[in-house]
């Protein structure tokens, strides 16, 4: 009894050490991670925050009618620079027949009047060279000869200005030339000879003869979404890239967020508008699209490093990272952060520009283990 119970012992440890040798050597034959390294460097990292848009006048005015007709002569076309007062286009007018039926009509009566108070005032006259009546009575039969000409001469006058736009006296003053009232180049002319205009009233808002703006006041108008809206405001400086200029970057301020936000595909997007600073060498035409980053912080010269090798402690949620020690033998070491532009981290303490890191998270070596 005590012998088979000998052999069950030691055909059980001859068992165990076969297969602890086995284990020892199917560990020995793995092949060993090795762990590349990277080196901190110096750069300059910036904080930004996009935005989409386009580059548009700072101010843009439309050159509107003020009496309705046709085009007669255009004498600028997009591209040209006006001065206030230059002739734009003219206007033929086109009569309404009901105005020009009243217009007539007014003469008419005009007319009737300015006979009888001529009669009137050639009696009142008569009658007072023969001292029946006072000057004063004569004096107003003469007050009211006059008024009823100027009436007559104020009808004819407005029968011109429905047949023709204008009247004898007017001179530049008349509302069949269109002239600019700003100076600056003209942007677009959408009317051609032959079109039909519409006066600006109080109740439209009339036809756009011309739009003209000053090309040299230039500002980028934009959205932004609500995430990043919170990190921006107003004098942050922008770097502006317009597509079709390339390799080029334009400096601008960031001086307008609009208080409200707009829905704009289940997205709700804050305008923003920041002013170009002038181009004397570059000539930046109106609605070209274009992308703001807006500088939210930026740091020149300083330490950096890949965000992907930055280590975070489970418990205290600490930035750490591993520096190389020895041959793949590495040490922890915490360290202080600072801004980041979502690849590369400021390294403000913790590492110097000589420190290998350990790239703990290797995409190959985690693929092939």
């Amino acid at each position: 009894m005590k012998k088979s119970v000998t052999i069950v012992i030691l055909v059980f440890i001859v068992v165990a050490f076969a297969g602890a040798m086995y284990y020892l050597y199917q560990k020995n034959s793995e092949d060993p991670i090795v762990y590349q390294t990277e080196v901190p460097t110096k750069q300059s990292i910036v904080k930004k925050a996009v935005a989409t848009g386009s580059i548009l006048p700072l101010e843009e005015v439309l050159i509107k009618p003020n009496i309705s007709g046709v085009i007669e002569e255009v004498f600028v076309e997009g591209g040209d620079y006006v001065k206030t007062g230059d002739l734009l286009a003219k206007i033929k007018v086109v009569p309404n027949l009901s105005a020009l039926n009243d217009a007539r009509d007014a003469i008419e009566r005009a007319r009737i009047d300015v006979e009888n108070q001529k009669r009137n005032y050639d009696r009142q006259l008569s009658i007072f060279q023969r001292g029946v009546i006072s000057k004063a009575d004569l004096e107003n039969a003469e007050v009211a000869y006059d008024q009823a000409k100027q009436t007559f001469k104020a009808a004819n006058q407005r029968l011109d200005i429905i047949k023709t736009g204008t009247s004898k006296g007017y001179g530049n003053q008349a509302n069949t030339l269109i002239r600019s009232t700003v100076s600056g180049m003209v942007l677009d002319v959408p009317v051609e000879k032959g079109n039909q205009v519409i006066e600006s009233n109080n109740f439209n808002e009339g036809t756009t003869i011309a739009s003209i703006a000053d090309v040299e006041k230039m500002i980028f108008e934009g959205k932004v979404d609500e995430s990043e809206v919170g990190k921006i405001k107003e004098d942050l400086p922008l770097e502006i890239t317009v597509g079709a200029i390339e390799d080029q970057v334009f400096d601008a301020v960031l001086d307008y967020i609009a208080p409200k936000g707009v829905e704009e595909n289940g997205a709700i997007q804050f305008e923003i508008k920041g002013t170009l600073t002038k181009q004397d060498t570059t000539f930046i035409r109106a609605g070209l699209s274009a992308n703001a980053s807006i500088i939210l912080a930026r740091a020149d010269s300083v330490l950096a490093l890949k965000e992907a090798l930055v280590q975070f402690d489970d418990d205290t949620k600490k930035p750490f990272v591993e520096v190389e020690v020895g041959d793949q033998q590495f040490e922890r070491k915490e360290v202080e952060l600072g801004i980041s532009d979502g690849i590369f981290v400021e390294v403000k303490s913790g590492i110097s520009d000589d420190d290998k890191i350990k790239v703990w998270n290797n995409v190959e070596d985690e693929a092939g283990s």
